[in-house]
């Protein structure tokens, strides 16, 4: 068993074969670095518990429709949670989670205009009219 210590200070005891699914904590197990337990500073409790989740099931799951079911479930999260889960995924080096939580977030996007992107992530256009024709001129292939 292995400990890790979320950045909100809550632990969690889990299985090697389960950690090392995180490749951050295996090369700080493979260092010699776990006896006393980890800190995972950058990541809360909240979001660890999800990211052990995901990992847990990924370790014990073997048939792939399966795993592509409870995938679909896992990631039905709100904005907050899946931009949390994605920073604690790279900051953990967990390829799966990276990349079925990138694909979320490519998925929502996909199809869209640029004002109905700003609209989904809140994001304020910044330009003025006459900037944004610039750029819309300079890359008149992305607006096809």
């Amino acid at each position: 068993m292995i400990t890790l210590t979320s950045s909100d200070g809550q632990t969690f005891d889990v299985d090697e074969v389960v950690a090392v699914e995180m490749q951050t904590i295996k090369h700080m197990m493979e260092d010699g670095c776990a006896e006393s337990g980890i800190p995972v500073p950058n990541v809360t409790g909240k979001i660890l518990a999800k990211v052990l989740d995901f990992c847990k099931k990924h370790v014990e799951t073997v048939k792939a429709e399966e795993l592509k079911a409870w995938n679909a479930d896992f990631i039905k999260v709100d904005q907050v949670t899946l931009y949390d889960l994605i920073m604690a995924s790279n900051y953990l080096d967990c390829k799966k989670l990276l990349d079925l939580t990138c694909q979320t977030v490519a998925d929502m996007i996909k199809g869209k205009s640029p004002e109905d992107i700003r609209e989904i992530f809140n994001i304020e256009n910044d330009f003025t009219p006459e900037e944004e024709e610039k750029i819309r001129k300079a890359n008149q292939w992305a607006f096809e």
